[in-house]
């Protein structure tokens, strides 16, 4: 199910799991899988995010970083330019509302990247981005000694 070994597992509180199955698969367009009555795991771009119904949402805040302020707690994925195009464009299709309209953080410097935030029907917060000018995110970030929210 998942492109790399050594993807990453979430689990969250979904909700209504009929609901959130709909929003992942047909909004997002991400493929479901192992799905049972309380529960059920989502390919999230190559990692296993797992729904569990529940009448619980998580609490957020807004904390303030370089360029202005972002919910947490929020979880989300680095697409390449490609795919993150094609979502923009499925999530316009679909009719889906941004949470925070895609914009560009670290305009000018080799970290430059798109992003946006959008939330699930239980409100959990994913943020999407996409570099624009590099696409090996996790080299520039975890080869150098910097800190990007």
């Amino acid at each position: 199910m998942y492109k790399n070994t050594n993807c990453f597992h979430l689990a969250i509180p979904c909700g209504d799991l009929e609901k959130a199955k709909k929003f992942y698969s047909e909004v997002l367009g991400c493929r479901l899988d192992n799905s049972a009555q309380e529960w059920a795991d989502v390919d999230f771009w190559g990692n296993e995010l797992t729904l569990h119904a529940s009448e619980h949402k998580l609490d957020s805040e807004r904390h303030d970083v370089d360029m202005g302020n972002v919910s947490v707690p929020h979880f989300g994925v680095h697409l390449s330019r490609a795919d993150f195009d094609n979502l923009k464009k499925r999530l316009n299709e679909k009719g889906a509302k941004y949470y925070d309209e895609p914009y560009l953080r670290f305009k000018g410097t080799k970290y430059e990247q798109e992003t946006f935030f959008i939330k699930d029907p239980n409100e959990n917060i994913l943020e999407i981005k996409t570099l624009t000018s590099n696409s090996n995110y996790h080299l520039l970030i975890f080869n150098q000694d910097i800190s990007l929210v």
